[in-house]
């Protein structure tokens, strides 16, 4: 059995990190192509060396684009690394443009699709991401669900139940194999002149709270509100994409202590000791919920319900007042809310699921 692994998103290549190294411990043939969605391969590179994972065999350099040109860019540069590598299984992790062209791609081919973190629905089709969540679990072979509820997601639109597995979140198995690691190879508190439980921690990156000026500018005066109501520095590592827009709308972003993008270990320890996080990023949510930090998240919905559920978060919206009542709300709750995603084997579970199927079919390994 041969995999090819596709990431085009720094979340894409701390997620399936752990897969990664879990073919290499059990000795699974893999390639992994780099599609170049959000950034250069170079640019990149950090983050592999961060997670001690092996140079990416391909990189497309698929760029930016409109939704239409950046898809076919990526869909027309795998079909040939697909057409020259024959992987078994090609596995894709998410919900970007990277995860529905690859998906697509490798389907048109004959090459079984394995789909990580299966199954999440925000039920709102204006998200780009909630296209490619659907268009790629119905086209998908393997389909790895996160949770039960993810589970119930894919069988509601009539999946085969015998195509789904449910494994848990790769997220944990990062999270718990990359903490101590951050802890010993970062001093970001240091360096941005923070103290443990005494700042908050934001992102946002979503088109339709940056580009939008009237959601940009509430989630931007809730963070202002937030600085004088609690007199916190609010550390802002910052999407260039969110940067930019705040510069074209004349925003302002007095109280904010803003930061260029930085690497995943600095941002697991920023995560595991701040106050609080105010996010729209689903995988923040999650990592918030694993780290035992509480979250609110500036979005109308979520695809991660478990986490409030669990009461780990809260989805508040982008009007400032609301933001304030959800960090008002959150502070008070005790931190001790079950983590639903699993307890680190996410990796090992699907890469035997593979594996074992192959097996069946009397593949050699």
């Amino acid at each position: 059995m041969s995999l090819a692994f596709v990431v085009g998103t720094r979340p894409e290549i701390i997620k399936m990190a752990p897969v990664i190294r879990e073919c290499e411990e059990q000795s699974v043939d893999s390639l992994i192509i780099h599609t170049g969605q959000h950034y250069s391969y170079e640019m990149d590179k950090v983050f592999f060396e961060e997670l001690e994972l092996r140079d990416a065999d391909y990189a497309l350099g698929a760029g930016s684009g409109s939704d239409a040109e950046q898809t076919s860019r990526i869909l027309i540069g795998v079909e040939k690394v697909f057409v020259e590598e024959q992987p078994d299984v090609v596995l894709v992790e998410g919900d970007t443009n990277s995860v529905f062209a690859s998906a697509l791609a490798a389907t048109k081919l004959h090459i079984e699709v394995g789909h990580v973190e299966a199954g999440l629905r925000s039920h709102d089709r204006f998200m780009p991401e909630e296209i490619n969540r659907i268009l790629t679990d119905h086209i998908s072979d393997f389909l790895f669900a996160p949770t039960a509820e993810a589970q119930a997601n894919l069988l509601a639109e009539g999946i085969p139940s015998d195509t789904i597995s449910v494994t848990g979140n790769t997220i944990v198995d990062a999270v718990y194999q990359n903490l101590k690691l951050a802890q010993k190879k970062t001093r970001v508190l240091e360096e941005l002149n923070v103290a443990e439980r005494e700042y908050f921690l934001t992102t946002a990156h979503r088109r339709e709270n940056v580009d939008s000026k009237a959601r940009l500018s509430g989630i931007l005066r809730g963070l202002r509100e937030l600085h004088n109501e609690f007199d916190a520095p609010i550390i802002f590592p910052m999407h260039p994409r969110t940067k930019k827009r705040i510069t074209e709308f004349d925003l302002s972003s007095n109280g904010i202590i803003p930061t260029a993008p930085i690497g995943f270990l600095e941002f697991l320890l920023l995560e595991a000791n701040a106050k609080l996080i105010i996010t729209d990023s689903g995988g923040v949510q999650e990592e918030a919920c694993i780290l035992k930090t509480p979250c609110i998240t500036v979005r109308d919905n979520t695809e991660r319900p478990e986490t409030v559920a669990v009461q780990s978060n809260i989805v508040v919206g982008t009007e400032a007042e609301k933001i304030v009542a959800g960090a008002r709300a959150m502070l008070k709750k005790p931190r001790n809310w079950a983590n639903p995603f699993g307890n680190g084997d996410s990796a090992w579970r699907i890469v035997n699921t593979l594996t074992g199927a192959f097996e069946a079919c009397g593949v050699n390994l």
